[in-house]
């Protein structure tokens, strides 16, 4: 499966448009197992828009890698200097080694 780069929006529908319009993707309502928001896939990675909140991947863009099992590149993030900012089952949000936000989607 692709990764996935996850676009919080003030505006969804005009994140919408605009990603719609630059890449050429028609971003169309998730799953009722996949979360909020809407997603589409370009050349190899998923592009994800969601209406932005409060939690930790909500403020920012935040690529999500997937991972075949999420308790042990959980275990990996921690042994390699990294920070679990919010575990999860599905997915989880991180940072690296030097601070910079990423989320792990379990595939």
């Amino acid at each position: 499966m692709a990764a996935l780069i996850e676009f919080p929006a003030d505006d969804p529908e005009r994140a919408r448009r605009f990603w719609n319009g630059l890449l050429g993707i028609d971003l169309a309502a998730r799953g009722p197992q996949e979360g909020a928001g809407w997603v589409a896939e370009t050349g190899g990675v998923r592009v994800g828009v969601h209406e932005r909140g409060r939690g930790p991947g909500d403020t920012a863009s935040l690529p999500y890698f997937p991972v075949a099992d999420m308790t042990s590149a959980l275990r990996v993030v921690d042994d390699l200097g990294g920070q679990i900012v919010h575990p999860g089952e599905r997915w989880s949000i991180c940072r690296d080694s030097e601070g910079t936000p990423f989320a792990l989607e379990q595939r």
